[in-house]
């Protein structure tokens, strides 16, 4: 069972407590890498369930305001005219929720005379069901790689990059090992691996002191990198969004979120949705290897008022005056320094000969 491939509803694999499977496997066959924990965790825990809203584990932020969405929208229009392209062309989504953004995006996207065919990629059944409701005019794609490649592409991917498994290297006293999930009485608990991985750290990053960690995303830069390769080939756009940090870092991000409270990561694997913060700086790298024209990451409050986000505020207010203070609320949680504002990052990419995106300075 991998994260591309959950398994179904019914599924004898998703039966199985998985914290025995992992105990079970570990005393067979010896510790796991921290990368397979997270990979087959959120891939039992994505497989079965909705887990956004105030009932579920966690509020994305098309569900806070349709004024995300909007903004998105608004800035692959403005993109897209720009860019003179008058011909067929795909909005991309990448793992979207309840179809919630691509709704909103969509709307704003016709009210400028962009009427994309949609592709939404998805491997939760659960969350299909509620994406039909909300784009029922959408193609389901399990990866992107059967998405159409004759057109050009304006691919979204909002929270997705977090939620892929990372490998995290720790420097122990005979060098770097990779981090793994092994056993102590009945437990998981951390343990630095026996193979030496020296040779996967950047020199300027070898001399880190006894106990530094850096974490590595194989299954980010693969997405990223085939994002790019599309663009390049294909033209057209990308927006990644998602929280993280734009220079590189030492330290452990992953966190475990159940009923909208932080909890171990250990506690109960496939049950709670584990995420990291996205490396922008090395995604960047990735794309621009692949070719794509990296525009920039920008803070996501920075970027949304630069889009109008501020001013579409005031509109929403004006038409639903007893709505200004639940408006209000959602501008501050989606831009606001202290909230979503700069904790979240924006990336955008376009292929070679397409114009800027706003927002990027």
């Amino acid at each position: 069972m991998t994260a591309s491939s959950p398994g179904k509803p019914g599924d004898p694999r998703l039966q199985a407590n998985l914290g025995d499977v992992f105990r079970r496997l570990i005393a067979n066959t010896g510790p796991i890498s921290l990368m397979h924990y997270i990979a087959e965790s959120n891939a039992r825990y994505y497989a079965g369930k909705d887990p956004l809203g105030v009932s579920g584990d966690f509020i994305t932020a098309p569900e806070i305001s349709q004024m995300f969405g909007e903004m998105i929208g608004l800035w692959l229009a403005d993109l897209h005219g720009r860019a003179g392209y008058s011909g067929l062309i795909h909005y991309v989504e990448l793992g979207p929720g309840r179809g919630t953004l691509a709704a909103d995006a969509l709307r704003v996207m016709r009210r400028f005379g962009l009427d994309p065919q949609v592709h939404l990629v998805e491997g939760s059944p659960a969350l299909r069901a509620a994406q039909r409701q909300a784009v029922p005019q959408a193609q389901f794609h399990d990866d992107l790689s059967d998405v159409p490649d004759d057109a050009p592409l304006l691919i979204v991917a909002n929270e997705f990059l977090d939620a892929l498994p990372v490998r995290q290297l720790v420097r122990a006293e005979a060098g770097w090992r990779e981090r793994m999930v092994a056993l102590k009485d009945g437990e998981f608990v951390y343990a630095a691996g026996s193979l030496p991985m020296d040779a996967a750290v950047p020199d300027h990053r070898r001399e880190a002191p006894i106990g530094s960690i850096i974490e590595t995303s194989p299954a980010a830069a693969t997405v990223v990198g085939e994002v790019s390769a599309r663009l390049v080939a294909q033209g057209g756009a990308a927006l990644f969004i998602d929280y993280g940090y734009a220079e590189e870092r030492f330290g452990s991000s992953l966190q475990a979120v159940r009923a909208h409270e932080k909890v171990d990561p250990f506690a109960a694997p496939g049950e709670a949705d584990l995420t990291t913060l996205v490396d922008f700086a090395a995604a960047a790298e990735v794309a621009q290897a692949k070719g794509a024209r990296w525009l920039g990451t920008n803070g996501q409050g920075a970027w949304l008022r630069a889009l109008g986000i501020e001013q579409r505020a005031q509109t929403l207010t004006a038409g639903a005056p007893d709505q200004a203070e639940a408006i209000g609320v959602a501008l501050s949680r989606l831009a606001a320094d202290d909230q979503m504002g700069e904790l979240f990052k924006v990336m955008g990419l376009v292929a070679p000969g397409w114009p800027d995106g706003a927002g990027f300075a």
